[in-house]
């Protein structure tokens, strides 16, 4: 069943975790979990302190490239009848964590750690333009 735009914002906004996909000038496909926080039609995404094997992130430079992303997240259940999945269509552009400390109180509103280690690097903000989803 079509899930309404509100249900889709409300479930998206409650998961901990989404997938990003980008595509570079290549067309190729890449697609990362990451932790996010929805406010309102933004999204904020940040490349935080954990380990990583380079700083020179794919999913930078795609954005940079082509600022067409989606971002999905679902819930599974072995009861099917609680099932759902929320995809968000928008144009991400990639900026400075200072830049925008609201989006990064939401960040650490919703994780604990990032209420222990702030976001201060770069920060992906997504503006959604289309909200889709389906629920069982």
């Amino acid at each position: 069943m079509r899930a309404t735009q509100q249900q889709a914002r409300d479930w998206f906004a409650g998961s901990p975790v989404a997938r990003l996909a980008t595509a570079g000038q290549d067309g190729q496909p890449h697609l990362v979990p990451v932790t996010f926080a929805a406010v309102d039609d933004e999204i904020a995404i940040a490349i935080d302190h954990k380990p990583k094997r380079t700083t020179a992130l794919r999913r930078l430079r795609n954005i940079r490239e082509n600022p067409r992303v989606a971002l999905l997240a679902d819930h599974y259940e072995d009861d099917w009848a609680q099932l759902w999945w929320v995809r968000v269509d928008g144009w991400a552009e990639v900026g400075d964590a200072a830049e925008r400390p609201d989006l990064v109180d939401a960040l650490a509103a919703k994780y604990a750690q990032y209420r222990q280690h702030r976001p201060d690097k770069a920060l992906i903000t997504v503006s959604a333009q289309r909200w889709s989803g389906w629920h069982a």
